[in-house]
C-alpha cells in the first residue's frame, strides 16, 4: 500500500495544484490530508495564490482519492463546500502491525499523546515543521506544510510505502526517511 500525506494548504491554489500533480506522479492508493485546507488562519500570512474557491474545486476533483482530518482552521462552512468528509479529529490506520494515529495536531500531539501502544505511530501536521523521529516508545512524523512551511522553509509532503515513511520536497527530492519495521 502506498499513501501520500499532506498538511496545511491554508487556501493556496498554487500548492493545491502542486498536490494534484504530486498525486498523479506518486500514484498513491490514498492521499491523507492532515487539515487546514481552505482558510489561512489569523496567525498566518496569506499563502501563495490564496484562492479558496480554486482550492475547493481542485480538492473536490480529488474526492475519491483523499481522506482527511479536521484542522484547527477547518470549520463546518468548509465542510459544506468540500465533497468529502473533513470533520473527524483523527483517524486510525494499521500499517506493519502498528496502530497509526493520524490527526491535525492541535488536539493530540507529543504533549498530549493519544492512547496507543509501544511502537505505534503518531502523525500530525499543525506546526508546519517536518519531523521523522523514532522516540523509542513510539514513532512521530509530521510532513511539514505544503504552503506555509516553518523552520527551513521547505514545502514538503510525505509518502508511506512498504514500512518506510519518506518526507520529500515538492520537487520530489527525499528530505528524510523513517523505517517503522524495527
Amino acid at each position: 500500500m502506498k499513501l501520500l500525506f499532506a498538511s496545511d494548504l491554508h487556501g493556496s491554489a498554487y500548492y493545491a495544484g502542486v498536490l494534484e500533480k504530486l498525486i498523479e506522479q506518486e500514484a498513491p492508493d490514498k492521499t491523507i490530508l492532515l487539515g487546514d485546507l481552505l482558510y489561512h488562519g489569523p496567525r498566518n500570512d496569506l499563502p501563495r495564490d490564496y484562492d479558496t474557491r480554486r482550492v475547493t474545486a481542485i480538492l473536490n476533483g480529488l474526492k475519491d482519492k483523499v481522506l482527511a482530518v479536521r484542522g484547527n482552521c477547518d470549520s463546518e462552512v468548509d465542510q459544506m463546500v468540500l465533497e468529502f468528509p473533513i470533520m473527524a479529529d483523527y483517524m486510525a490506520l494499521f500499517l506493519e502491525g502498528r496502530m497509526v494515529f493520524v490527526t491535525h495536531g492541535h488536539l493530540f500531539n507529543e504533549e498530549n499523546l493519544p492512547n496507543f501502544g509501544k511502537g505505534d505511530v503518531l502523525i500530525h501536521g499543525h506546526t508546519h515543521l517536518r519531523v521523522a523521529a523514532d522516540r523509542g516508545d513510539y514513532f512521530f512524523l509530521n510532513p511539514g506544510s505544503m504552503s506555509l512551511p516553518k523552520g527551513d522553509g521547505v514545502h514538503s509532503y510525505m509518502v508511506y510505502e512498504d514500512g518506510v515513511f519518506t518526507t520529500k520536497d515538492v520537487d520530489g527530492r527525499t528530505l528524510e526517511t523513517l523505517d517503522i519495521r524495527r
